[in-house]
């Protein structure tokens, strides 16, 4: 609106100024009478002048006595005063002509002009379009959120699976927006803000565009990053633009993505200097949050992967009310997850989401819908009419294992290796109680470094372990080195990324975990990662003096070189079971459920004899 009325107030400044030219020109035409030069000449000659002013190209003039039409001002067109005398002489009636130059004058100033300016909005147009196309620096200040009204979004909640308790919380907001009288009715009102916490790829962005769908209100998006500009106090302004758009379409919802990029904390950083346009950015964002009322309908909500760097002042209560974790799901939600993404493309009868969730633990959402396409790719390429449990098991060693490298030509002794300590990492895990069932032996080299790998499949989630749980995983990841060490008598550089887990799991032991008996139930180690479990940016700082750091180092090898023993003692009882399998691993190059059944009876029989 504000826009319209002032292009009407320029309108009406430019009609304005054209009737004063009109009215001028009207006025000089009606009191200025224009005479021949040959009349000028008479009027001369009869002394009917008063008074002339002479151009080059004209003459004006006032007469002692009005004309008959009452005009008293001439102008007349000069002549060359050679010719006009010649023509004097016959008595013609003759006046100059000024030869019209508009035209090139037009072309001469106006069109450079013209083409100049053309070209500076051209060019001006193409800068605003690379840096956001906000239409270039008038609109610097306007808010870059995209507007997705009720059908735009094209999300619900039925799209959204495997966070139950996300979408429990989220559906409340939507029955503030839906009907604010009946869920206010006891004098509860809606969460000003609500922060989506989790890892990247489990669903926060299709949560918040699943509200907006559910509730059938506008739905503003835009990233944090696209606040902060070059200019200190551009993002500050986005930020009042952004609250303004909202309210004149409340009821609606407000979601910034990667609030991290603008919501860090202020001073964490002192000594590496400070960035004022994200400081004001921030402060308008919380006086915003602090300026709106909630029973307007207008929701904030909020993403991060990063909660540990976010400002605590927006984190209190009163600005983001409310913090939804969005974590990775476990076997149910990736159940849920995989069929919503499952509809989408052609499977094979027999083909159960529940086995294919359980060769994918840890992955998020984002990684469930990218094995589903993986799968569907792998089928295609195969000329097949569906998708199977084996494309998604060939997906899965695709993702986490790489691509196989059929290229990379081992020499025999290297395969030999290989297949011996693959096998090793399967017998260790087909032997000890609480193992993750073997699901697949390739000696085939994947991705950069793998030479061969041993897929482990978890029958359930698993949230706490014992010390004996943990020394079992230590001696499923020493299988490999210690079948080396059984067949050929000395070792290789293939067990590096083992050792690195083992050296792990026997630090944690000692350090986090408090389950070493000497150095009793303390904890030598402050957790230093984030709270979604990234990698922290420092390192821990050691609160424990020389002797107890000797004792830790002690404690860990000793540690790993029990595990270390367990581990080739077992393998020694069942060396003719490693012999047998390691050859037929050399022969076959992959080892498929359906076998690996087959060696899992030898070595239960084996057990059962012995212990008989």
């Amino acid at each position: 609106m504000e826009k319209k009325t002032q292009f009407s107030i320029w309108y009406f400044i430019f009609a304005m100024f054209a009737v004063f030219t009109l009215h001028d020109i009207w006025v000089q035409m009606r009191s200025i009478e224009p005479l021949p030069y040959s009349e000028f000449q008479k009027m001369v000659k009869e002394g009917k002048v008063a008074d002339i002013a002479i151009t080059d190209n004209t003459i004006q003039g006032t007469l002692k006595s009005p004309l008959p039409d009452g005009r008293e001002k001439f102008v007349t067109t000069r002549v060359d005063p050679e010719l006009a005398k010649d023509l004097g002489q016959y008595d013609v009636k003759f006046t100059g002509v000024i030869e019209s130059t508009f035209l090139r004058d037009l072309l001469g100033w106006v069109l450079p002009a013209v083409i100049f300016v053309g070209i500076w909005m051209f060019a001006m147009k193409r800068l605003a379009g690379k840096q956001g196309g906000m239409g270039g620096f008038m609109s610097i200040g306007k808010s870059k959120a995209k507007v997705y009204v009720e059908t735009a979004t094209g999300v619900d909640f039925s799209d959204v699976a495997g966070v139950d308790e996300a979408k429990a919380e989220l559906e409340e907001v939507v029955g503030f927006l839906k009907d604010p009288t009946s869920h206010g009715r006891l004098g509860g009102r809606s969460p000003k803000g609500i922060l989506l916490i989790g890892p990247p790829g489990t669903g926060k962005t299709l949560l918040a565009k699943a509200v907006a769908g559910e509730a059938g209100v506008p739905f503003f998006s835009i990233s944090g990053s696209e606040f902060v500009e070059m200019f200190v106090g551009v993002g500050a302004a986005r930020v009042r633009d952004l609250f303004e758009q909202a309210r004149q379409k409340a009821p609606a919802i407000i979601f910034i993505d990667e609030l991290d990029a603008m919501g860090r904390a202020r001073g964490a950083f002192g000594g590496m200097g400070g960035n004022d346009e994200k400081e004001q950015t921030l402060n308008q964002l919380l006086v915003e949050l602090d300026g709106f009322d909630s029973s307007s309908g207008l929701v904030l909500l909020a993403a991060t992967n990063r909660p540990e760097v976010l400002d605590p002042a927006l984190l209190r209560a009163g600005r983001f009310d409310r913090q939804v974790l969005v974590d990775r799901p476990d076997k149910h939600g990736r159940i849920q997850i995989l069929e919503v993404h499952m509809k989408k493309i052609t499977l094979a009868p027999g083909t159960d989401a529940e086995k294919v969730a359980g060769l994918t633990p840890g992955f998020s959402g984002a990684d469930l819908a990218n094995l589903c396409n993986e799968a569907a790719l792998v089928a295609t390429r195969r000329n097949a009419d569906a998708v199977t449990v084996e494309d998604f098991t060939v997906a899965v060693e695709r993702i986490v294992a790489g691509l196989e490298k059929k290229n990379r030509v081992l020499n025999e002794h290297e395969r030999t290796v290989v297949a011996y300590h693959e096998m090793g990492h399967a017998l260790v895990a087909m032997s000890l109680p609480g193992s993750d069932t073997v699901h697949k032996i390739s000696i085939i080299p994947r991705g950069v470094g793998a030479l061969g790998y041993t897929i482990q499949r978890p029958t359930e989630d698993r949230f706490l372990m014992t010390r004996d749980e943990l020394e079992n995983r230590m001696a499923v990841l020493l299988g490999g080195r210690a079948a080396e060490q059984i067949v050929f008598g000395k070792v290789s550089t293939g067990a590096s990324d083992d050792l690195q887990k083992v050296t792990g799991i026997a630090r944690s032991i000692v350090m986090r975990f408090g389950m070493h008996e000497k150095l009793g139930n303390v904890v030598y180690e402050e957790e230093r990662q984030s709270f979604l479990g990234q990698p922290g940016a420092m390192p821990a700082e050691r609160n424990y003096s020389e002797e107890t750091a000797r004792e830790i180092d002690c404690a860990v090898r000793e540690i790993v070189a029990d595990a270390f023993e367990r581990t080739v003692a077992l393998l020694t009882t069942r060396r003719e079971i490693l012999e047998d399998t390691a050859r037929d691993l050399l022969v076959k190059e992959t080892l498929d459920e359906a076998e690996l059944a087959g060696i899992l009876a030898r070595v239960t029989n084996q057990d059962i004899v012995r212990d008989a």
